[in-house]
């Protein structure tokens, strides 16, 4: 084939990463033409209320995937932190590309950690697993729930809404906003959200000659991490709605896996790491849930 449609959220975002894939495809395939389909989802449109309470991230994927499945596309590009653990039958993620930065920011135009809040600060973030992280450490921060794009949610900061936001790093930095960055917040004593930092392109499975086209993209030891991360997610039910947060980083043939299961209310966590062989990532993954649920994770699921 010599001609893809790619479908895209409109965010600038979610267009960066979208002009990324096409450009790293146009140099696997010389000759290959490529169309961006760029759409609104209800994850973008509404914004007054949390993603847990509108339907879940998933809600970003639902428009790009029913263009698809009416022939309007031909894949879609997505951040793969905020696609489901389950795919909807009929689809299939053919290339995950290399990971960026997984860490989460610090960003604040007064203070450079959050140590140095004030009591009391306000702090944005739509996230409910940055928030319990927030919580076991600064117990007395007001947190209020932070939607919008990243630009958006810069120029609340700016207008003074907020004394620090919560954003992820290779958000900020693949928009040019990397002097944002006041500090990372990083693995092992804050841990991100599943597969954070990692673009995937998603496809139907019903189309091999596309598959194939876009399978030159996958990065196998991203591919790895993520399917650890996932597995772990997925055997805690875990959604938007829980504060779930994993980072797997390998070594040789060996792969680390650290997880986290956290309350919005109080910042109370339960923790677990192990290593596996990096040829069962999933494996791993959920041996480390079933520690974590041995533990009494349910309880804080339930509560959330």
């Amino acid at each position: 084939m010599n001609r893809l449609r790619i479908a895209t959220r409109k965010s600038p975002l979610a267009l960066w990463q979208t002009e990324h894939v096409a450009a790293r495809l146009r140099d696997a395939h010389p000759g290959l033409e490529i169309e961006l389909v760029p759409m609104s989802t209800r994850g973008d449109d509404i914004l007054d209320r949390s993603l847990a309470a509108i339907g879940g991230k998933g809600l970003f994927l639902k428009e790009l995937e029913l263009a698809m499945q009416r022939g309007e596309a031909d894949c879609a590009v997505h951040s793969l932190k905020d696609v489901p653990m389950v795919l909807d039958p009929g689809f299939t993620l053919p290339a995950i590309l290399e990971r960026g930065d997984h860490a989460d920011a610090f960003v604040s135009n007064r203070y450079a950690s959050i140590a140095e809040l004030p009591a009391h600060a306000r702090v944005g973030t739509a996230s409910l697993r940055r928030q319990a992280q927030l919580r076991a450490l600064r117990p007395d921060a007001v947190i209020t729930d932070l939607r919008g794009n990243v630009n958006t949610r810069l120029a609340k900061l700016d207008a003074d809404e907020y004394d620090a936001i919560l954003l992820a790093c290779a958000g900020l930095q693949r928009l040019g906003f990397d002097d944002r960055i006041r500090a990372r917040l990083d693995a092992p004593e804050w841990l991100p959200a599943p597969a954070q930092g990692a673009i995937a392109i998603e496809c139907r499975d019903d189309s091999p000659e596309i598959a194939a086209l876009l399978a030159v993209l996958d990065h196998a030891p991203t591919r790895t991490c993520v399917e650890a991360e996932r597995a772990l997610n997925r055997r805690l039910d875990g959604s938007c709605h829980v504060p779930i947060a994993a980072f797997a980083r390998l070594d040789g043939d060996r792969l680390h896996l650290q997880g986290l299961v956290g309350a919005v209310s109080d910042g109370h966590s339960l923790r677990a790491r192990g290593d596996g062989d990096a040829a069962a990532p999933e494996a791993l993954g959920e041996r480390l849930a079933d520690e974590l649920l041995a533990a009494g994770a349910r309880t804080l699921i339930a509560a959330s």
